[in-house]
């Protein structure tokens, strides 16, 4: 580890490569993208998943949507730039980090307007790539901040996949147990499946495995057994909107997690960064909650698990209240029992200039 997940190939002309999450982890493959339905399709069908790493990927993909673009003045290229950005927008209405990436490279359009168009796109990939960078320097910083809150001999239970593959390269829940890890502390992971669509057991115990920290994998309903147990000492998850107030939403089954969690007195953290909060948004209860298609719950490995007729409900998030987290630990700094005005207080500037984008509606 790290996980190089995903990454622009040659100058203007090159391509997106990411790594094909679906096959792992029988097989470990980049996916080439050479224009925006590709970009797209990757993020919708989950080649490419995690909030940051969406991020990237919209970035990346609006150079490509614009890339073959030949408007005939500023005024067309601004109004494909807005066609592509909204596009992008709809593979996945929960991630803020894709909106949020894709508003910050309108923004770069918007204040270059006296370049050239070649210029202009030139622009557009260096802000793509910053995008990346930045990322990968954010995750180091959540790593070092959140570290602290681990303690020799730990063992963690961490839900879905926070990790490099959620990322640049290093992770946000699983870059502070990375960190954690080389500070020379012994931690070990627990991670659950993650139903439907498996990524704990395929994603984050792959990830653990080639970074030698140990990990037990149990099924979904194992969770309340392994804390009664006394087996976990922390539960440690990501995140794909923080609203103003600390409210999150992450991986579906992530607030069960919270509450078994409270019920066991064991601390329940969150890994995002920054860019990951909704300022927009009051609370959790406005979050857009992306649905799924029902054969990711009838269907496992091509089997069918359910009668064809039976309804069937899949929500791919849910949303765990402010009250229920200890701590939220991001690049500028760890919020503790995290509220509206703890999280301004502790993220200054970093909380007070964000400019984040509300969303679309629920799908």
């Amino acid at each position: 580890m790290p996980v190089d997940t995903i990454r622009w190939s040659g100058g203007l002309e090159g391509r997106v490569e990411l790594v094909d999450q679906t096959l792992l982890p029988g097989e470990f493959s980049y996916r080439e993208c050479t224009n925006a339905k590709e970009v797209w399709e990757a993020i919708r069908n989950l080649r490419v998943r995690g909030a940051p790493a969406i991020g990237i990927a919209g970035a990346m993909g609006l150079v490509l949507g614009l890339r073959d673009a030949e408007p005939s003045d500023e005024d067309t290229f601004q109004e494909q730039l807005r066609e592509t950005k909204e596009y992008l927008e709809s593979s996945r209405p929960t991630a803020v980090n894709l909106f949020w990436a894709l508003e910050r490279m309108e923004r770069v359009a918007e204040d270059n307007r006296d370049m050239s168009l070649r210029e202009l796109k030139e622009r557009l990939l260096e802000e793509a790539r910053e995008i990346a960078r930045e990322d990968r320097q954010t995750c180091r910083a959540i790593g070092r901040n959140g570290r602290k809150l681990l303690h020799d001999g730990d063992t963690v239970l961490t839900h879905c996949n926070a990790g490099g593959l959620a990322t640049a390269d290093y992770g946000t829940a699983l870059g502070v147990l990375f960190a954690a890890t080389e500070e020379g502390k012994d931690i070990s992971a627990i991670a659950d499946e993650t139903r439907p669509l498996l990524q704990g057991a395929r994603l984050t115990t792959w990830e653990l495995q080639h970074a030698e920290i140990p990990v037990t994998l149990i099924c979904d309903s194992t969770a309340a057994q392994v804390m009664k147990e006394g087996r976990v000492d922390a539960v440690l998850v990501g995140a794909d909107r923080i609203a103003a107030n600390g409210d999150v939403a992450n991986k579906i089954g992530t607030y069960g997690l919270s509450v078994l969690a409270a019920a066991h007195d064991v601390p329940f953290y969150v890994a995002a960064p920054v860019s990951t909060f909704d300022f927009d948004l009051e609370d959790g209860g406005d979050i857009p909650i992306e649905q799924r298609d029902a054969d990711e719950v009838a269907l496992l490995g091509g089997r069918r698990l359910a009668p064809e007729d039976v309804e069937i409900y899949n929500p791919a998030f849910d949303v765990t209240p402010a009250a229920n987290v200890e701590a939220i630990i991001t690049e500028e700094a760890v919020v503790w029992e995290p509220d509206a005005e703890r999280i301004v207080e502790e993220l200054g500037e970093a909380a007070r200039a964000a400019d984040k984008p509300s969303g679309k509606e629920c799908r």
